[in-house]
Order: structure tokens, then C-alpha cells, then sequence
């Protein structure tokens, strides 16, 4: 079986974070793993709390899962700090992984900063030129860019810029521009717009680390990038239009909707 590693922060209430990341490996055949980088406290509707993760404690998970177990692609949520930061990319040198994906997370569904500001220089100079996809949301793209995007023609430009710092392929995801939620791939010879269609709906939480740990999980499989991120949309997709009514806020995607659908078929 082919195996994935998330290395991210752990949320309490099951939508998001290495728990959506797993639910997400599972659900595509693949066997994963996780090295917890922060434990927070939340819910869909606050982030309550967060305690990181002693750096020694997770460079000794990474390593734990890669001298034993071994990892056919990996992918990277929450890091909170520049200690962190660090850490993970000393041991992504030490076992370069042939595939990471990086999930530039910022800020919650409900504000609450996940990574320091201090660090973001850190995350762009250290950690992009390690990853094979990036795949930042339009207000991550901002950031990682340093140009303002308010529409399809602005993605491409930060998309041109993102590339610039290093990684191998960049993903803009485009749910935070009005109009149905179009993404844009550019990897430095081709652009791709894989269009979408939104959803109505308010439970979107974990939607951002659902779809990475997708397009890892299909990368385990031995999908080509662009494969792998077509196939994910479409995943991602039907877990937001069978997404779970759960909670008072924004309730989470439906990751194991494939396995629900047939177990409905199979009873008439």
C-alpha cells in the first residue's frame, strides 16, 4: 500500500488539520501518517487555544515515520512558528521526499492567526523552493506574492511570482473571488485553469486541507501533478456538496462521501 505523511496541527473538533488530512488519505487508499506540529483547541465556529509542539518531539515523529515506515509523498499544513518551520525543512534535506505539498496555512476559518507573522519570511525562503506544489488560498497567495489579487488576470501574475521563490508548481485556489471558485496551475511552462462550481453551502471547514492532502494522496498513487489536482477538485467538490450540518459554525466536508454513497446503492 502506498503510504503519506501530514506534517500539521491537530483540531479538536475533527474538520481540518492532520485529522482531515488522514480522514482524507484513507478515503483515497492510501495509509497515512502524521507528525503533529501544534494541538489546538477549536471548534467549527472558534479557535479557543493552541500549544505547539516541542521541536525535538517533532523532528523525532518525522524521522520516525521515514526510517521505518518510509513516505511516498508528504504534505504540510499548520507550522505556527520559524522554530518549526526550520525543523521541518532540516528534515525534508535530510529524506528528501520525492513529493511535498505545501499548504501555506495562515489564518483560521474563524481569524485566529496560525502562524506567526514573524515567520512568514521564514515559510517563503525556507520551506517554498522544498516543495514540489504549493497551493495557497487567494489572501495566502497575497501574502506569498506581495500583490494584490482581485481577479482571474491578477492569479496568473501571482502565480508567475510564487513560482519565482522556488517551488516546483503553484496552485492558486480561487473559492475567495467572486463567481464560481476557479483555480489556476502554473508550474513555469504551462497554466491551467481548472474551472469549479460553488456551492452553496457555509460548511467549508478543512476544505483547504482537505484538497492538499487529496492531491498528495493521489501523488502516493503515482498520479501525475496535474492528474492528482483535477482528481482532487473533483473530490473536494462532492465532500463540500455532501458536506456535514455539524456544529453552530462552519461545519466540515463529507471526506468518506464515495463509501457512503455506495453503502446507500448497496441497500436500495
Amino acid at each position: 500500500m502506498k503510504t503519506a505523511l501530514t506534517i500539521a496541527g491537530s483540531d479538536s473538533g475533527g474538520g481540518a488539520g492532520i485529522q482531515a488530512d488522514l480522514k482524507t488519505f484513507s478515503a483515497l487508499g492510501v495509509f497515512g501518517m502524521s507528525a503533529i506540529t501544534a494541538i489546538t483547541a477549536q471548534n467549527t465556529v472558534e479557535v479557543r487555544s493552541v500549544q505547539n509542539i516541542e521541536l525535538n518531539i517533532i523532528h523525532d515523529q518525522i524521522a520516525a515515520v521515514f526510517e521505518d515506515i518510509g513516505v511516498d509523498a508528504l504534505k504540510i499544513g499548520m507550522l505556527a512558528t520559524s522554530g518549526i518551520i526550520q525543523t521541518v525543512a532540516k528534515s525534508l534535506e535530510t529524506y528528501e521526499p520525492e513529493h511535498v505539498v505545501l499548504d501555506p496555512v495562515m489564518v483560521s476559518k474563524g481569524g485566529h492567526h496560525l502562524l506567526e507573522r514573524s515567520a512568514v519570511t521564514d515559510l517563503i525562503e525556507t520551506l517554498l523552493p522544498l516543495a514540489s506544489l504549493v497551493t495557497p488560498n487567494i489572501p495566502e497567495a497575497e501574502i506569498l506574492s506581495g500583490r494584490r489579487i482581485q481577479s482571474e488576470p491578477d492569479m496568473y501574475e501571482a502565480c508567475r511570482d510564487i513560482l519565482q521563490k522556488g517551488p516546483g508548481a503553484v496552485l492558486i485556489k480561487g473559492g475567495h473571488l467572486d463567481g464560481d471558485p476557479n483555480d489556476l496551475y502554473y508550474d513555469g511552462k504551462q497554466f491551467q485553469l481548472l474551472r469549479g462550481e460553488r456551492v452553496e453551502t457555509k460548511n467549508v471547514h478543512g476544505t483547504g486541507c482537505t484538497l492538499s492532502s487529496a492531491i498528495t494522496a493521489n501523488l502516493a498513487k503515482g498520479e501525475d501533478m496535474l492528474m492528482a489536482i483535477e482528481n482532487a477538485k473533483d473530490y473536494i467538490t462532492t465532500a463540500i456538496a455532501e458536506s456535514l450540518d455539524i456544529g453552530q459554525g462552519y461545519g466540515p466536508a463529507h471526506h468518506f462521501h464515495p463509501f457512503y454513497e455506495k453503502m446507500l446503492m448497496e441497500r436500495g
